[in-house]
């Protein structure tokens, strides 16, 4: 298919993501596949700018977490499509692998949810924990799901320390050299992170993104 045929077809699934439209996403996806577009074209044509340009309106203030939470869902619609079609096809490579989840005994996840989103909006595979994760639960997805990256996050003071304490539990399991650590959350802070030793610090999904590709593009 030539440039000039393409360009409407991206740019409608771009913007169903970014309008928060589910189905318009999902029609747009399906429209797209059904005149010969390949899915990787529409994950690095469509899907990533979208999730793009949808953190950057979060930081500027155009967006806020109601609009990126549905810019997440209809990202999911069109994925939903698209990510059988490329496991089928095998050979697609990701930016990178990040597990993440909410640290124990906090059962948070909005905040995780959308750095989940903007993540694989963003083209890494990313092993979701959940929320009120053990920092065994860590340990074993850096031996067992060998992901580049570990994201912590934390709503609330009194489960901070648990990232302390995971951080502790991949020293003394020998893994902790392996990966690199992120953190975030609403009272965690990058004095905090740099107390606690952890290799970045995020105050937001936007942020969280560019920092996995910056730890990647230096050898995370």
């Amino acid at each position: 298919m030539d440039t000039d045929a393409l360009s409407p077809l991206l740019s409608a699934l771009r913007d169903a993501v970014l309008d928060g439209d589910a189905r318009g996403a999902a029609s747009a996806t399906e429209r797209a596949l059904g005149q010969g577009v390949d899915p990787q074209r529409l994950v690095d044509g469509a899907l990533i700018p979208a999730m793009d340009e949808a953190g950057r309106r979060f930081e500027n203030g155009e967006f806020f977490v109601p609009e990126l939470l549905v810019s997440a869902r209809a990202l999911k619609a069109s994925q939903a499509i698209v990510t059988p079609l490329l496991a089928q096809r095998g050979g697609v490579v990701a930016r990178g692998r990040v597990a993440i989840g909410t640290v124990k005994g906090d059962m948070h996840d909005i905040g995780k949810n959308l750095v989940v989103a903007l993540l694989q909006g963003g083209g890494f595979d990313v092993v979701d924990l959940g929320t009120d994760v053990p920092p065994t639960r860590f340990v074993s997805a850096v031996t067992n799901d060998r992901v580049d990256i570990v994201g912590l996050s934390a709503l609330l003071t009194t489960t901070m320390l648990q990232m302390k304490a995971t951080l502790k539990a991949m020293e003394t399991a020998g893994v902790r050299g392996s990966v690199k650590v992120i953190v975030g959350g609403a009272p965690v802070t990058q004095r905090f992170a740099d107390e606690i030793g952890a290799d970045g610090y995020a105050d937001n999904a936007a942020a969280a993104l560019a920092l996995a590709r910056r730890l990647m593009a230096s050898g995370a």
